[in-house]
């Protein structure tokens, strides 16, 4: 039976993914801020077939907070097969670039809180000796562009993160998988003009759980991003100052 541990678990992404792990019967345990909509999502994966579903509500800025939210998840899953940390906002960068406080806040959200349940998980399992650790980061942080660089530069400072954590947990047997999605089409997005590159959450979910099944270490959701980002990361200065992205 997978124990599955879900942080950020009221957002669409991370909902699909639960929906998933229910599917197979997995025992789970729902972290986020709303305890009505983490209580309504828990008797839905019931539902879907889950074994049993537990949850606690965390601020993920409140730092001194995530002890002990991970030790009562321990707790009540014995073991964590996959860990999937999934919060995360998408700021106004105007209004990033308008206030300093603003811009530290959601760099905060998105790049210290996420570092900080990183850094706080790493020791269990690497302890354990096994498990996946899963956290998104996004297409965003692969190159700084100005229409969202204050996102992207948190996701990057992610992505560093586990890229080091990965090499450092690999000798325990533990995979920690960095997600990067591209565009999905959430509620989060929902005022944003749509195209073929919009996926829907159920499909990056399903891209989520099959790279934890295979442990693997960098995937882009969907794939068709790797090849774009690499086109992006590899465009000369020059004329990167020049285009608008």
């Amino acid at each position: 039976m997978l124990r599955v541990l879900i942080i950020g678990a009221t957002s669409a992404i991370a909902e699909a993914t639960a929906r998933c792990y229910a599917a197979r019967g997995a025992r789970i345990f729902l972290v986020a801020r709303d305890v009505t909509r983490l209580k309504d999502i828990a008797d839905d994966l019931r539902i879907r077939g889950a074994v049993a579903v537990d949850h606690a509500t965390l601020d993920v800025n409140d730092l001194s907070a995530h002890a002990g939210v991970i030790e009562k998840a321990w707790q009540q899953l014995g073991s964590i097969d996959v860990a999937l940390i999934a919060h995360g906002t998408l700021p106004d960068q105007l209004a990033c670039e308008s206030s300093v406080e603003t811009a530290l806040a959601e760099f905060a959200t998105n790049g210290t809180s996420t570092i900080a349940l990183l850094a706080a998980l790493a020791p269990g399992m690497e302890a354990q000796g096994r498990g996946v650790l899963a956290v998104i980061s996004s297409v965003a942080g692969d190159r700084g562009r100005q229409s969202n660089y204050l996102y992207g530069a948190a996701k990057a400072a992610v992505s560093t993160f586990a890229s080091g954590l990965r090499q450092r947990l690999a000798k325990a047997g533990v995979s920690v998988v960095t997600i990067k999605p591209g565009f999905v089409d959430t509620p989060m997005t929902r005022n944003f003009r749509k195209s073929a590159l919009w996926a829907k959450p159920d499909a990056v979910a399903r891209g989520i759980v099959r790279a934890a099944d295979r442990g693997s270490s960098v995937v882009y959701l969907p794939w068709f991003w790797s090849p774009i980002m690499l086109v992006i990361k590899h465009i000369p200065e020059f004329i990167f100052k020049r285009i608008k992205l």
